[in-house]
């Protein structure tokens, strides 16, 4: 190899004469370079740049390098683009599986960078928790005004702490009404949080008290979209549920309240302190607190624990032990129902990305072997291994930069894609966008791209020239394209069975039995404004009189009423140990709340309505709605409670039972089947119904007119809404089919297992290609060991199992591993998933057939074309 190099070289100074063998050699690498891209005068140039013949010395190399480096990687950068242009077919591919990893993973990092990683829009908000009790009543932390005052007064771990008692709807009442969301807040609320208004100032601490000025706070939204960001809003008098109130300050653009509730406006909560710290409970409110520096939230509820003990005994001994103390950050109050989906999405999108880069790598280790003849033959004129290792990397970050323009594109795409598919219980979905924070991770993933596929293919070494002549196998490469494809085919494996899981999950809760019939039905929903309808008389008036006109609507077969409708979770609830059963104390409850109680104000059409059955007794009648007898009807599983034993359902008929210490006692007249009352995937709570009479005070603000139709839903709407406009045309009210209403609290699984099952078909059908193209290469290296089989008597079929198994022996390894990493990672689904486990053996079993048939789809085509070799082609290409 020298001795070739030297005499080269001095053929080049012209100090000899080329031999037969040496002038061989040479036509061959000037053809090899021709082969790439290059013309015969820039490649007889190269070489004597690179071998000799243009000498530098040390010293003029070192005072040139940068111009020399710049050079060298410009000449690199075209002979990488002649290369492409010549194999096109190599470079389209390559750059649209980056394309799809990258945009993909650009898109998911979009959204789930404001749920992970993206902080908080208060100040030092890794200081801010949330603080309460915890108990079955309230789902998230809370406190009762008979303990907040207590616990902010003598609580130690805490810079300042403060509270809210929730968002509730309201009416603004000036000129153009609308309904918006109202939060009222303690006065310090703004301050605690780190937050000053964008415009004017925060509440005053008289403001925040019993008959103190009556002031406001506008978002930012509301400034802009109702007072055009005028200025001089500040100080103006607007009217909120009929009560004059001055707007004194303007919400900065992105503020959002701790629990996520939507709030148009901020009012003083204005609690009498004096008379909250007597009240047993006292008022529920939600309460918020700064840590202060170097204390940390486990030290923090540590050092509550004698509150909490004090807070404890106001609590009845019976429900003691279902009370906890709870301090925890307010980012994970905001996500917690989300955090475990975007660590999924997050770890499936990653799982596409690298099956895309190894898909890639596979293809440069294959374009590298069928360019051995070129690297060994620049390799024998004196190109360095480093020469070669740059142009490599060259190449990577070429295609992976031309990747990363059109991932960029396409992430656009498939974001506007998530949103609009999207759930609404997704917090900061319909704020994901592609910003500088995602334009940086996207340059990172494209530079670890760049440097993963370099260095990949750079293992490839050329062998010297004269094994190359010879043909002699390349054995390292073979075996790192197959370990490749093993991953691919696990990773695949993978993110099938957890699509297949939260699919499987998904059917179940939209095939669920409801316990109702939700075609045919379509519901108005209405929130009477606090200012014309403050009287129950004037509530009843208005939702009698809507009963009514509905009635004489064409094609309407019943109207019923009530005041929450399920299955959304929406209604009341107590506790069923306060329920007493005529001679049972307690409804027969020991110890702790027995669980929850749901109930609803229902007219008697309701269960007609909805078709929820009669299990026992009968249903309400119009005579009792005008009557004085308090009755009940109860579902099934609340009298099985009541009543336990195989006739609880006969027991209960007849029985009176008290719901709590301060109401009359209720006589139950029928029993009714369960019905999902609490969403589609928490278990169902016992429920009772209670008759709304023509009596002001079984009546509220807030009601559902449920109409059953034998004509389309949709053609209903507008007449439904015209009627209750002529009974008052500035009362908003929401109408909508009851099957779409149940459709939408699937949103988000729906969601789950369509962008999971998304990413689970494209790492698929990446790993495929990649397998395709793995056995098709596999076949023809083997070209001549088939012409020597067939020609020693080998058929046609034994070809076509010997290259058939090469592909499926990856393809069992690769399942089997998979299959092990799906058992081990499956139980971090077990949240999300609805009636199947984690370890369905349906589930595994069924993606792995699906798994080994289109694999051997894929297989099949290279082996049959390999099958169809003839003998003599065979062993003329040996």
């Amino acid at each position: 190899m020298y001795g070739l190099r030297a005499r080269l070289r001095a053929l080049f100074h012209g100090k000899s004469e080329l031999d037969e063998e040496l002038q061989f050699h040479l036509e061959q690498a000037v053809q090899a370079m021709r082969e790439a891209g290059m013309d015969e005068a820039e490649a007889r140039r190269k070489a004597m740049i690179e071998f000799g013949g243009v000498e530098r010395t040390r010293e003029e190399t070192y005072r040139q390098w940068p111009g020399w480096i710049l050079d060298n990687c410009m000449q690199d950068l075209r002979y990488a683009l002649r290369g492409f242009r010549r194999s096109p077919v190599f470079a389209v591919t390559a750059i649209a599986t980056l394309t799809l990893g990258i945009g993909a993973t650009t898109a998911v990092l979009s959204v789930i960078d404001p749920i992970l990683f993206r902080s908080l829009p208060y100040a030092h908000a890794d200081q801010l928790v949330s603080v309460g009790l915890t108990a079955p009543i309230i789902p998230d932390e809370f406190m009762l005004g008979g303990s907040y005052y207590v616990w902010r007064d003598n609580q130690r771990p805490f810079t300042s702490f403060t509270s809210e008692t929730g968002v509730d709807e309201c009416d603004l009442t000036e000129h153009n009404p609308a309904r918006l969301n109202c939060a009222h807040v303690e006065g310090n609320f703004l301050s605690v949080l780190g937050i000053v208004p964008s415009l004017g100032r925060n509440f005053l601490p008289e403001e925040d008290k019993p008959n103190g000025p009556k002031v406001a706070l506008i978002s930012y939204r509301l400034w802009r979209s109702r007072y055009a960001s005028n200025p001089a809003v500040i100080d103006k008098l607007i009217d909120i549920d009929g009560t004059a109130t001055r707007i004194v300050g303007v919400l900065p653009q992105g503020f959002e309240m701790p629990a996520l509730e939507p709030a148009d406006i901020l009012l003083p909560q204005v609690l009498n302190e004096a008379e909250q710290r007597k009240a047993d409970p006292g008022r529920v409110m939600y309460a918020y607190a700064r840590l202060k520096p170097g204390i940390t939230m486990e030290q923090a509820a540590q050092s509550l624990q004698p509150l909490f003990q004090y807070s404890l005994k106001l609590v009845p001994p019976a429900f003691q032990k279902e009370v906890h103390l709870r301090v925890r950050s307010v980012r994970d109050r905001q996500m917690q129902h989300v955090r475990l989906t975007a660590w999924i999405l997050f770890g499936a999108v990653l799982a596409v990305f690298m099956i895309a880069c190894a898909n890639v790598a596979g293809l440069m280790l294959a374009r590298a072997a069928a360019r051995e003849r070129e690297l060994a033959v620049r390799s024998a004129l004196g190109a360095s291994r480093g020469q070669l290792v740059q142009q490599t990397m060259i190449e990577a970050a070429l295609l992976s930069l031309i990747a990363a323009i059109a991932g960029w594109a396409l992430a656009a795409i498939l974001l506007h894609l998530f949103v609009a598919i999207s759930p609404a219980a997704m917090p900061f979905l319909d704020k994901a966008h592609l910003d500088i924070r995602i334009a940086a991770a996207t340059l990172i993933l494209t530079a670890c791209c760049a440097i993963g596929l370099g260095v990949l293919a750079s293992l490839h070494r050329p062998r010297a020239l004269s094994l190359m002549m010879r043909g002699s196998p390349f054995g390292a490469q073979a075996l790192l394209r197959r370990m490749m494809m093993v991953a691919q085919i696990a990773i695949s494996m993978v993110l099938l069975t957890a699509s297949a899981l939260l699919v499987r999950s998904f059917w179940n809760l939209q095939n669920q039995n409801l316990g109702l019939t939700p075609t045919g039905v379509v519901t108005a929903s209405i929130e009477l404004g606090q200012q014309g309808y403050n009287t129950g008389q004037k509530q009843m008036q208005f939702f009698l009189q809507a009963e009514t006109a509905l009635r004489r609507l064409p094609g309407v077969t019943a109207v019923g009423m009530s005041d929450t409708l399920p299955p959304a979770g929406g209604h009341h609830e107590s506790i069923l140990h306060v329920m007493a059963v005529q001679g049972k104390p307690s409804a027969g409850i020991s110890e702790g709340t027995g669980g929850m109680v749901a109930w609803r104000w229902v007219t008697p059409d309701y269960f007609k309505v909805l078709s929820i059955p009669f299990v026992a007794g009968r249903n309400f009648t119009e005579a009792e709605r005008t009557g004085t007898e308090h009755e009940m009807i109860v579902s099934q599983l609340l009298a099985d409670l009541l009543f336990p034993g195989s006739d609880s359902v006969q027991k209960a008929l007849g029985q009176q039972v008290r719901p709590s210490p301060n109401e009359p006692w209720y006589t139950i007249v029928g029993v009714v089947g369960n019905v999902r009352n609490s969403g589609l995937a928490n278990a169902d709570e016992p429920e009772y119904y209670r008759l709304s009479r023509s009596a002001p005070d079984d009546w509220r603000r807030s009601g559902v007119l449920i109409l059953a139709t034998s004509t389309p839903p949709h053609a209903l709407v507008p007449w439904v809404r015209s009627e209750i406009a002529r009974i008052d045309p500035v009362t908003p009210v929401e109408i909508e089919a009851l099957s779409e209403r149940v459709g939408k609290l699937a949103d988000r699984p729906r969601f789950e297992a369509a962008l999971l099952s998304f990413f689970a078909l494209a790492g698929l059908g990446m790993a495929l290609i990649g397998l395709y193209g793995l056995v098709a290469y596999i076949a023809e290296r083997r070209t001549s060991e088939i012409g020597v089989r067939m020609a020693l008597g080998a058929d046609r079929g034994d070809v076509l199992r010997l290259i058939a198994w090469e592909g499926m022996r990856l393809v069992v390894l690769g399942g089997a591993l998979g299959l092990a990493a799906s058992l081990a990672s499956a139980i971090l689904l077990r949240h999300l998933l609805f009636q199947v486990g984690p370890y369905d053996p349906a589930v595994f079993i069924g993606v792995s057939v699906l798994l080994c048939l289109v694999a051997f789809a894929a297989i099949l085509a290279p082996a049959r074309k390999a099958m169809r070799v003839e003998p003599v082609v065979a062993l003329r290409c040996e």
